[in-house]
């Protein structure tokens, strides 16, 4: 369930990082992590899962280390994670065998 309190400083860094992955690539918790600086993918994890700004802060582009969907609307399986591929693969990202292509995901900082 998202919160109606205003984001805290580390949610809005995690909200901010979200927000520059590209339509049509994904990143995962921990390439979010280490773009703001922070090493825990769960703490990633479980502010997007309060993110008050879908779509906006495109929270369905992240993704497990292994290209996995993994959860979505604080849910690990079922229909929310099967609307998270439906919108991944309208923005035009290939999901092979549960996973995301490779080439679909987005690294961030200098050479990316």
């Amino acid at each position: 369930m998202k919160s109606a309190r205003p984001p805290t400083s580390f949610e809005s860094s995690v909200y901010a990082a979200c927000r520059a992955i590209p339509a049509g690539k994904v990143a995962t918790y921990a390439d979010l992590g280490r773009a703001i600086g922070c090493g825990s993918a769960r703490a990633v994890g479980q502010a997007l899962r309060r993110n008050p700004f879908a779509p906006q802060t495109p929270c369905h582009r992240v993704v497990a280390s292994d290209l996995r969907l993994g959860g979505f609307n604080g849910n690990a399986d079922g229909p929310d994670v099967a609307r998270k591929a439906r919108m991944l693969r309208a923005e035009g990202v290939r999901i092979e065998n549960g996973r995301v292509a490779p080439d679909c995901h987005h690294r961030f900082g200098p050479g990316a």
